[in-house]
Parts: structure tokens; sequence; C-alpha cells
């Protein structure tokens, strides 16, 4: 039986000119994920990583602390990147409700602006959310709710029909490519979707059991775990768990 995790990328760089690169936080996440992996004498074996700066980034961050070598030195060579990982367009799908967040200045001032605003900001993000999944304003936007959908799916089934051996794959990806894996896996409505999106800490794993085909029966997928953040519990400090 074969095991696919997927690893939500470290932290990013919220609220700046650039948000795909991680921040110092977000290496430092990555890290003790590796870190926690090799104290268990766990191994990978198929890497595989979405188009995005940070997910590279996190993927480097930790295969080098696993393997205890310099970033310069892992052989990468083997690695599979899949534009289908790649994360939503979420700035596109914000400004497309929220205008004026065009500007990340603007999206900063709002966040320190307000007590509460935090919550303020996921309700808004949410509401974005809401008008792109509905399917009305589709031409609005780069990809739609549907094919963001199935380009996640469609990466997701293409690595479970590779026939290399692998008995754990690690895929580095974001927290909406997540999401909509397992909404799939777990047959939830479009509604769920956000709420589980939320939830998503940085570095975070998911763990998808994948049995194969056997005597007729088809593949059977389970999902183990989700979200598990246990590497960053243990520094017994909360600013390491962050979800941005």
């Amino acid at each position: 039986m074969a095991q696919l995790y997927l690893i939500r990328h470290g932290q990013a760089s919220f609220g700046s000119q650039n948000y795909d690169q991680l921040s110092e936080l977000g290496t430092q996440q990555s890290r003790q994920l590796g870190k926690w992996w090799a104290e268990r004498d766990f191994s990978v074996h198929r890497i595989v990583t979405g188009a995005l700066h940070r997910h590279q980034q996190t993927a480097l961050a930790c295969m080098s602390a696993l393997l205890d070598c310099e970033e310069d030195k892992l052989d990468t060579t083997g690695w599979h990147t899949d534009a289908g990982f790649n994360e939503y367009h979420h700035h596109e799908v914000l400004v497309k409700h929220v205008p004026e967040f065009e500007d990340p200045a603007v999206v900063k001032h709002f966040l320190k602006s307000k007590p509460d605003a935090g919550r303020e900001f996921q309700d808004i993000f949410s509401a974005a959310i809401t008008r792109w999944m509905s399917g009305q304003f589709d031409t609005d936007y780069t990809e739609t709710w549907h094919a963001f959908q199935n380009r996640c799916i469609a990466a997701f089934q293409k690595q479970l029909a590779l026939n290399d051996g692998a008995k754990n794959i690690a895929v580095f990806t974001s927290g909406g490519t997540i999401s909509a894996i397992c909404q799939h896996l777990l047959h939830l409505p479009d509604s769920k979707f956000s709420e589980l999106n939320w939830t998503l800490v940085n570095s975070g794993v998911t763990r998808i059991h994948v049995q194969p085909e056997r005597d007729g029966q088809a593949q059977r997928l389970a999902l183990a775990y989700l979200n598990n953040f246990s590497h960053l519990e243990v520094l017994n400090d909360p600013k390491c768990i962050t979800y941005v």
C-alpha cells in the first residue's frame, strides 16, 4: 500500500508585492517538517511540487532537513513538477470582489486598521470565493471554479496512476488544492470548500492511503489524516502555527 502526502507550503509573504515567496518563518516551518520526518526514519520515494516558487522552496527546505544536507547539495533531478497542483488565483478572486485590494498596501493597511481585521478579512474573502464559485461571473476569471477543481483532481489522479513502486509520495502544494482534493475524496459539497481551506496550517500534512487494484477490485483511497501539524505543535510556540 502506498501513502500519498499532501503538504501545504510554509508561510508565504502575505501583504507584500510578491506573495509567492516563503517568509523566514515559512522556511523554518518547512525545515521543521523535514526534521520531524528524519527523527522518525521516514523516507520519501517520489517528490512532486506545484510550479509555484513557494511550493519548490518548501520542498527544498523540508528535504534538505530530512536528508541533513544543504539545499544546493540536493539532487533534484528525479523530482516532478506539475502545475496542476498550483493554487487558484486567490489575488484575482479577491480583487474581482473588492477592486481596491489590487494594491497589497491597501490590504496591509486594512489588516492593521481594525482590532478584528483578520476575521473581517476572512469574511470578505469567503464572499469573494462564493462569487467565484457561483458560476455567474465565470468570464471575470482566468480560471473558473470548476476548471480549478478538475485540474486539481486530474493532477492527483495522474500521481496515483504512476507505477514506479513509490511507497511514500510527497506532494508540495497549496491549501486550496488540498481542499479541492479532499472535497473530492469525501464527497463534500462546494459550500464546505472555504471552511476546509481556512483550517489548513502552513506546512501541515494530509495523508492518503492508496490501495492498488487487485483481484479485479478498483484502486481504493482512504483519507488517513487531514492537516497534521504535530511537527509544529512540539515547539510549544503558537506563533509557529500560521494559515497564510
